[in-house]
């Protein structure tokens, strides 16, 4: 049994895991923008934030955000991409959870790794195809 107290290297963290800390990175970051470039009220806000962070979405996101990233980054997307889990949600399709998952690995791994500045430069390209 691992000590909790023991860090896990980066290079040995699961993409899931990775995706499932990145889910709450990229969360994060729509709800901030949301709120510092919108006045909507916490219903209307939540229903935003919804549609952007669905597997649909974050499919079309990392298709248009593939020629941005490092070779480094496409690595982590395809670890994301092959270990997602065999069950889907009821609104997506295998390829569009996979494809979620992927990005959620990016995000993960990147907040990991202490890389703010990169976080911000992808989010900020991710916001211009939403406009």
């Amino acid at each position: 049994m691992q000590e909790e107290n023991q860090s896990v290297p980066l290079k040995e963290q699961s993409p899931l895991s990775l995706a499932f800390l990145g889910d709450g990175v990229f969360e994060l970051l729509v709800r901030r923008h949301l709120v510092e470039t919108t006045k909507l009220k916490p219903a209307a806000l939540h229903k935003k934030a919804v549609q952007f962070v669905s597997a649909k979405r974050q499919f079309i996101i990392l298709e248009k955000l593939q020629e941005f990233l490092t070779e480094q980054e496409k690595d982590i997307v395809r670890r994301g991409k092959n270990s997602s889990k065999a069950t889907v949600a009821k609104h997506a399709t295998s390829e569009e959870y996979r494809a979620s998952t992927a990005l959620e690995a990016l995000f993960g791994y990147l907040y990991l790794l202490g890389s703010e500045k990169r976080i911000t430069e992808l989010f900020e390209i991710i916001w211009e195809f939403a406009e």
